[in-house]
């Protein structure tokens, strides 16, 4: 019996089960497509990141004398859509079976299931093996309960897992140390060492500029800097655990105009592709943290872990548990364009022009700059979150919808009500202050609330509670917010509705 299987970009798992067996009769199928490089406008690096990734993995298999088919952009065998092109294969090679593995994302799953039902001959789908949970399991978690709390979530998979846990019980008696987690970094903490990579990546950028494709964002062609195989994705590994572990609860949420990375691991991408493992990761930081407890505190592996075991499969969990009808989602009713610079960076806010500057450059951000400045001010500024997905999904490195689409529409854009997170994500000027060095050098105000030297995110702030406070007044949790808002004179909130408005609609 002839076999075709099918290997997708983000299913580049060495260690999954299918490489273990005779591969004799089999062939493995890998594109480069159109169908992927134009759903939405991506970051140059993310596309020649799959790419280099996916060429790398079948030279891989073809080094195992595995039989690859491999479809790169311009070949002309190549028609751009998955379901042709396994169709053809299929009648050229004269394949008897068409194996899979579970895509995921949703719109690649309904294209693999009608394709199985226009087959003529067997087909099978497998498991990628990749994830600590299945698809269902954090619905069935949460069957009967309220709300989906991360948190119970979390402590569910530390306990299944046997992580961080002491005789039953979270290690060092509590669950969380996030309060841990909050500084603002300087300088004389200590500069963050950088693990250096230096890929040639021409050949492939020259192939997605000669075939048209619409991106967005920079690249240094000779000085690629993202990990695109397996040796070097665990190669970063080792360096974050070795440099820069040691401070990652400390400073995860702290952002600085002149660092890109800080203390994080860069590893987004390899997980996302699945060049390593979740459970391989956690693995790899809990030996070296054990190993090294003298130097290297609680509060940075539990952050590490938290992040991997913790929000990366509940935010899986809850994309599968909430399509298709997760992507419509616009509980708070916004529909305002997203403003021109997110696309060029070209702002006198100082904290989102540093964000969105490095997100262009790098295809990077980490998780606070994604929620609390470029989210928080699409959030305040009340844009569609329609827009606001495909600019995340496009514009990050590790962007799949399936971890896109939960974090951005719900955790940060509170378009699903409240269903990921307990209340809005949203902050004036003072909290960006407090976590960066970004104000140090803006033009605005932190301080000041109106004014035209005022930070445009104190009027935005306090416009979206008065706009949004019929919606949103009966959560527990925004008490407090509307009771300061209830404290300002009437002339002040007539100033801030002014102000807000300037900026909603000029955005700049």
């Amino acid at each position: 019996m002839k076999t075709l299987r099918l290997l997708l970009g983000d299913q580049l798992n060495q260690k999954h089960s299918w490489f273990r067996r005779s591969q004799e009769n089999t062939i493995y199928f890998i594109a480069e497509m159109r169908q992927e490089t134009d759903y939405t406008v991506h970051h140059i690096q993310k596309i020649v990141a799959f790419f280099e990734a996916m060429q790398n993995f079948a030279k891989w298999l073809q080094s195992k004398g595995i039989k690859v088919i491999y479809y790169r952009l311009n070949d002309k065998n190549n028609t751009q859509d998955l379901s042709q092109n396994i169709q053809a294969i299929i009648s050229k090679y004269k394949i008897d079976k068409f194996e899979y593995q579970l895509p995921d994302e949703y719109r690649l799953d309904q294209q693999l299931q009608q394709l199985q039902k226009k087959l003529a001959i067997e087909s099978q789908a497998y498991d990628t093996e990749h994830f600590l949970t299945d698809r269902e399991e954090l619905r069935d978690f949460f069957q009967g309960k309220k709300t989906l709390l991360m948190e119970s979530f979390y402590h569910h998979m530390r306990k299944k897992h046997n992580i961080l846990m002491n005789k039953g019980k979270p290690e060092g008696g509590k669950w969380n140390f996030d309060q841990s987690n909050r500084n603002k970094w300087h300088q004389r903490s200590g500069k963050p060492r950088q693990y250096q990579i230096q890929n040639n990546v021409t050949s492939t950028l020259s192939r997605i500029k000669k075939a048209g494709v619409k991106t967005i964002g920079n690249i240094d062609t000779e000085r690629f800097t993202w990990p695109t195989s397996r040796g070097e994705s665990l190669r970063v590994l080792r360096h974050f655990c070795k440099h820069l572990l040691i401070h990652f609860g400390d400073f995860q949420d702290a952002m600085d105009s002149d660092e890109i990375f800080l203390y994080h691991s860069r590893i987004s991408f390899s997980l996302n592709s699945k060049l390593i493992s979740p459970k391989e990761v956690i693995d790899t930081a809990l030996k070296h943290w054990q190993e090294n407890k003298a130097a290297i505190t609680l509060n940075q592996i539990e952050g590490f872990v938290r992040q991997i075991l913790g929000w990366r499969e509940y935010m899986r969990g809850v994309y599968w548990m909430s399509m298709p009808g997760y992507e419509r989602e616009n509980k708070l009713k916004n529909n305002n364009p997203l403003p021109g610079f997110f696309w060029n960076a070209k702002t006198s806010m100082n904290c989102l022009h540093h964000t969105i500057k490095n997100s262009l450059d790098n295809a990077y951000a980490h998780h606070i700059q994604r929620l609390m400045i470029t989210g928080n001010f699409a959030l305040l500024t009340q844009t569609d979150p329609d827009q606001v997905d495909s600019w995340y999904l496009g514009i990050y490195i590790d962007a799949i919808q399936w971890v896109e689409l939960p974090n951005t529409r719900g955790m940060s854009q509170f378009a699903d009500g409240g269903l990921v997170a307990s209340k809005p994500y949203i902050c004036s000027g003072s909290y960006i202050n407090k976590m960066s060095s970004y104000c140090r050098d803006c033009i605005y105000n932190v301080k000041q609330r109106t004014g035209d030297k005022a930070c445009p995110f104190n009027s935005l702030y306090w416009n979206f509670l008065i706009d949004k406070r019929k919606m949103l007044e009966g959560n527990p949790r925004m008490a407090m917010m509307f009771s300061l808002l209830d404290k300002l004179e009437r002339h002040e909130v007539a100033a801030i509705q002014q102000r807000a408005k300037l900026f909603i609609t000029k955005r700049s």
